[in-house]
């Protein structure tokens, strides 16, 4: 495992936010990891286990997620706000340029970093995530998302967890189903096992709108010449294989990569998505 330090900033609205830090070589851009709407810093640590050392990997945690304070203000829980947060940090780092991954809401900020200056990615890579958001993949957010569940052990929330996203995970194992409900849950003052974010990140997101709040194929097409990878697991019920043909059609540059029998997200130990990853850390160092 992978050895990393703990980091904070300071958002604009005075939240202390965290990351963890894994080292690697300052001649190389560090890579940012931003995390799902309901997922942490510890989503990224298979990745950074294999990339860290070679590569400098800093794994956010969203406000209201993991280590991060949670908002008293939950209309703050919006991807424009979030943007704010990471420019914070990387103004904090003094980081001007990099490689961002984004998982799902992670990759909406990836496009948004993108579209506000595009010149400072050296490469992008998107989780299961682009300018279409399939309806009824967001009705499935819809359905979970925010609603507290608490178990006795690991074990149980393991097994809950599997009863309720068997499709997503088909092959998953009993110790698949474990080693997700650690990255996903956390145990409370209690002793209870718990989601590991503010429930209340749902209230905007349940908003006419609230899923995005900008032009998504705007934001998109910001990557058009960054090399870019676009990960897109089979099953998945919020990006189509549709929207993945017509990426492909406007955005040659960008590798799309379907990552078979997964649905949203990928958890990127799949060997289609360690390749590609891999394949756009190359093109990274082949263009300086």
């Amino acid at each position: 495992m992978a050895e990393w330090t703990d980091g904070y900033w300071w958002s604009n609205d005075g939240l202390r936010l965290h990351f963890r830090d894994y080292a690697g070589p300052s001649d190389r851009p560090p890579i940012i990891c931003l995390p799902g709407l309901t997922r942490n810093a510890r989503d990224f640590a298979a990745v950074a286990d294999r990339l860290a050392g070679e590569w400098r990997l800093i794994c956010v945690d969203l406000r209201g997620r993991g280590e991060s304070a949670y908002s008293k203000d939950p209309m703050t829980y919006v991807p424009l706000v979030y943007l704010q947060d990471i420019e914070a940090l990387l103004k904090e780092l003094a980081i001007n340029r990099f490689v961002a991954f984004g998982t799902s809401l992670g990759g909406l900020l990836t496009m948004l970093l993108a579209s506000t200056g595009a010149k400072r990615l050296a490469g992008a890579m998107l989780n299961d995530i682009g300018p279409v958001l399939e309806p009824a993949g967001l009705d499935r957010i819809k359905t979970h998302v925010g609603r507290q569940a608490g178990w006795p052990t690991w074990l149980h929330a393991a097994r809950a967890l599997g009863d309720a996203h068997r499709a997503t995970f088909p092959d998953f194992t009993l110790d698949d189903w474990l080693a997700h409900a650690k990255r996903l849950c956390r145990v409370n003052a209690k002793g209870r096992i718990n989601f590991d974010y503010d429930m209340h990140i749902a209230d905007p997101f349940r908003l006419p709108g609230g899923e995005t709040g900008f032009d998504a194929w705007a934001a998109f097409e910001a990557l058009k010449a960054i090399p870019a990878v676009l990960l897109h697991g089979e099953l998945s019920d919020l990006l189509s294989a549709r929207t993945v043909r017509e990426v492909e059609t406007r955005m040659p540059l960008m590798e799309c990569v379907t990552v078979p029998r997964v649905g949203h997200a990928p958890t990127l130990m799949e060997a289609e998505a360690v390749d590609a990853i891999d394949r756009l850390l190359a093109r990274v160092l082949q263009q300086g």
